[in-house]
């Protein structure tokens, strides 16, 4: 979609103003390239720009990524642009591959999402410029790009990574695309040698609180699972029954989280960027977020003061629905050993030298393993126990159920389905686990408790759920500066 404003963005293009990063893309008739507001290069005249808000627009249109400023390490800020939930969920569908089989379509998307295939067609036209198909090409060609610039994979192992069907496909749309083979665009003084693993950069909008990140992380940690040590954090990682590990560090001064990837299969590399992404709350304008909750005169002072405070997500659907249920009516400290007996008990066992840090031994369990287990082996009553079960049952008959829904009403209506699962854990799922932004657990005690600090009142769960109407459509981040109100604790 062409940005109607073009003196405005013209301005920002001329000042290289950051704040526009990821918001919108100028397209260079004279050199048939588009680029980040902030490209170094010369600034074109007025009258061969054309401004795009999103790069699958500007490639759409015909024009091809800038080699400069990389339009590929922009921070991914589409979802933010329009109204349009479903467009939100088709995107997070795409970064996990939604369209990278023949066998997956638009119409299976549209499937996925509640909505008719020319419906989603016009939403994407409408919020991106750009079909689902262009979009999901771009994805491709950036992350091959980023690739071919900050590693030294093989080319065949970038086609592979990157979702080409053949490497054959890969060769021809960058030789459309830059006139040149792929291997030509790699600078060997940019690529980090390392024998971790693959490590990339992922950028964000600032301001980043990774202080209050690494804190909330940390406290949660399962044992074996997961470790913060030395300002970093670590974890073991399953996909597709393969195991592997990450390592995520903060690099302030370049405004982004460097993630090293050690994982046996390269084909799992956008699956595990995106899950990073997710996890560490990357895609978010949390500008436009801080400036909506400071209108609330009491919670404005505490938003002031946790600049860039973020909503933390989880790696896994089902592991986030466990350790939930685990945490009920219990401290976050016990729900953290009971998961670590989970892990200890169930877990698939790490094999030797394949983590990055001598902290993590075992891989969460499963749904389908712990589906089979005649015992759990936990000390907890019969009730929760039982809702343990109901969820493994839920999950191994329908994974999806802890991914993106066409709405957060009918998330929350599906999770509050499993027997055992009440408002509280569902809105807690939704909020982590399928990063509904406008999810708020009213219930939680330590809501309540940081209600109370923000508030000067005591109120109960319906009265904050009522408070809490003011901080639509963020909710969620509304629940995290009352945790961090309440002394980080849930």
């Amino acid at each position: 979609m062409i940005v109607p404003d073009k003196a405005s963005a013209y301005r920002a293009l001329q000042s290289r103003d950051a704040r526009f990063d990821g918001q919108i893309f100028v397209g260079v008739k004279s050199t048939g390239i588009y680029c980040r507001p902030v490209c170094p290069a010369r600034t074109a005249k007025f009258e061969n720009c054309t401004f795009y808000s999103s790069a699958a627009a500007a490639q759409e249109a015909g024009y091809r990524p800038c080699l400069r400023c990389r339009p590929e390490t922009a921070p991914q800020l589409a979802a933010w642009q329009g109204t349009s939930s479903t467009v939100s969920r088709a995107l997070a569908l795409i970064e996990e591959g939604a369209l990278d089989g023949e066998e997956q379509t638009v119409e299976t998307l549209a499937e996925k999402l509640g909505v008719g295939e020319r419906q989603l067609r016009r939403l994407f036209l409408q919020h991106l410029g750009a079909s689902p198909i262009a979009v999901a090409q771009t994805r491709r060609v950036l992350f091959a790009k980023q690739l071919i610039h900050d590693t030294d994979l093989p080319m065949t192992e970038v086609a592979l990574a990157s979702g080409f069907s053949s490497l054959r496909r890969f060769n021809e749309v960058f030789h459309n695309l830059f006139k040149r083979p792929p291997s030509a665009l790699r600078r060997r003084s940019s690529v980090v040698a390392t024998e971790a693993g693959t490590m990339l950069r992922l950028r964000y909008r600032p301001p980043y609180d990774w202080d209050a990140m690494l804190r909330f992380l940390e406290a949660r940690a399962i044992p074996g699972v997961e470790v913060v040590a030395n300002r970093v954090y670590h974890r073991v990682i399953e996909l597709d029954g393969e195991l592997g590990a990450i390592a995520v560090k903060h690099l302030a001064k370049r405004e982004s989280l460097c993630v090293t990837i050690q994982f046996p299969s390269v084909k799992a590399l956008p699956a595990i960027v995106h899950r990073v992404r997710r996890q560490f709350d990357l895609n978010v304008d949390i500008g436009t977020i801080d400036e909506h909750l400071s209108r609330d005169a009491q919670l404005g002072p505490f938003v002031a003061r946790r600049p860039g405070l973020r909503a933390p997500g989880g790696w896994d659907g089902f592991e986030l629905a466990i350790r939930a249920v685990l945490g009920q009516q219990i401290s976050v400290v016990a729900a953290r050993r009971l998961a670590g007996k989970l892990v200890e008990l169930h877990g698939k066992a790490l094999p030797s030298g394949a983590g990055m840090h001598p902290a993590l031994t075992h891989a969460f369990p499963s749904a389908k393993h712990l589906q089979k287990a005649s015992s759990l082996g936990l000390g907890m009553p019969a009730a929760r126990l039982e809702t343990l079960r109901s969820v493994t049952r839920a999950a191994a008959k329908s994974p999806e159920i802890f991914q993106s829904a066409s709405s957060m009403e009918q998330a929350i209506a599906s999770l509050k389905a499993i027997p055992g699962i009440g408002e509280w854990t569902a809105q807690y799922i939704a909020l982590r686990a399928l990063r509904e932004v406008d999810a708020f657990p009213a219930s939680d005690i330590g809501l309540l408790r940081g209600a109370k600090k923000v508030t000067g009142d005591v109120l109960t769960a319906k009265q904050l759920h009522t408070r809490a109407e003011t901080w639509r459509p963020w909710r969620a981040y509304a629940a995290q500066h009352l945790w961090a109100a309440d002394g980080d604790s849930e």
